[in-house]
């Protein structure tokens, strides 16, 4: 594949980002559920987040609620919210290369980056959750073969993306002299993201091939995850400043320590657990590993630790804020005082 011709600007691709996973709000009528993602998506751009991140999937997860809860579809919802809003990079967080077949992925991308005036990143990983796909018809074949098809994919998407009318046969995909017209209105390409946390596939991948990684992973793991990407990097002769890396966590935020520990709790509770499972020593630091609690400086000082394994972003989501403006605006505080500006 050839690669993008990326400057060190690639590590500014995201440095605090703010994620939208849940589209269930409290007392708010089917009519109104859209304005609350719109006012939450102003609310990130006015307080500092340079990206607005939504999930691409099409049932609720399991660690977020009941499956039938309200979800709507990714690309759609991103559309719109570039309509109304100006700055924010906008992306999916992240696409399953099973959903789409990625040449029409690539239209999909590109259309968002015309839309929104050259602000589309195009996230996309291995795919794994196979209830929805056994429930929505959607093929769910072995991992190893969902990562030749991610492989297969990513050449396409950039090629499409570079405007080369690529022609490529693989074992599961094929293009013939693929137009993408119009072309996005980014040099070089729609920005690709491969997010995972895989040591053996996912990293290396996404390193030799994408201009951004988002690690899904426990802050534990953070700095063992670096190392890998940082090595496959050498590999693929890559430099470091070549691809931006970032970390996506869950932030509960309270007025003090134990209003935050309580939102925790009734987190947990509103996902249907029990939330004395937080007093067991074993299964604490096992939750906490990618949640953040606390008030804002027990956050920043938390987060900056993260930062410190080598990240150049954070992509926060609030889960137990139910779609609050001001939550939001107080989550991009906290991240901005602790990932450095890298100007």
């Amino acid at each position: 594949m050839n690669l993008p011709s990326t400057p060190a600007a690639a590590r500014q691709l995201v440095r605090a980002g703010y994620q939208i996973p849940l589209f269930t709000y409290p007392n708010t009528a089917p009519e109104d559920l859209f304005a609350r993602v719109v006012d939450q998506a102003r609310a990130a751009e006015e307080s500092g987040f340079d990206s607005v991140w939504v999930m691409d999937h099409f049932w609720q997860l399991p660690m977020l609620g009941p499956t039938e809860l309200e979800m709507l579809e990714g690309y759609t919802t991103l559309g719109a919210l570039a309509m109304v809003t100006e700055r924010v990079r906008l992306g999916t967080l992240v696409t399953g290369v099973t959903y789409r077949n990625p040449a029409l992925l690539a239209k999909i991308v590109t259309t968002l980056d015309v839309a929104s005036r050259g602000r589309a990143i195009c996230g996309i990983g291995a795919a794994w959750f196979e209830e929805e796909h056994v429930g929505l018809g959607v093929d769910f074949p072995p991992l190893a073969v969902r990562f030749e098809m991610l492989s297969e994919a990513l050449e396409i998407l950039r090629a499409m993306f570079r405007d080369e009318r690529p022609t490529f046969e693989g074992e599961h995909y094929r293009v013939e002299s693929a137009i993408n017209s119009p072309a996005p209105l980014q040099d070089g390409g729609v920005p690709i993201m491969v997010g995972g946390s895989g040591e053996k596939k996912t990293l290396p991948m996404g390193a030799s091939t994408a201009d951004a990684i988002n690690l899904s992973a426990g802050r534990s793991e953070l700095s063992r995850k670096v190392d890998v990407i940082n090595s496959a990097l050498g590999t693929a002769g890559r430099s470091r400043d070549e691809i931006n890396v970032s970390w996506l966590c869950t932030l509960v935020l309270g007025d003090d320590g134990a209003d935050a520990e309580q939102r925790l709790r009734d987190m947990v509770s509103s996902r249907g657990m029990d939330p004395s499972m937080l007093d067991d020593e074993s299964v604490r630091p096992m939750v906490l590993d990618r949640i953040i609690v606390g008030d804002a400086d027990s956050a920043v000082t938390q987060l900056r630790d993260a930062a410190s394994a080598g990240l150049d972003g954070i992509i926060v989501n609030l889960p137990a804020d139910g779609g609050s403006t001001d939550a939001v605006r107080s989550a991009a505080e906290v991240v901005l005082a602790a990932v450095p500006d890298p100007a």
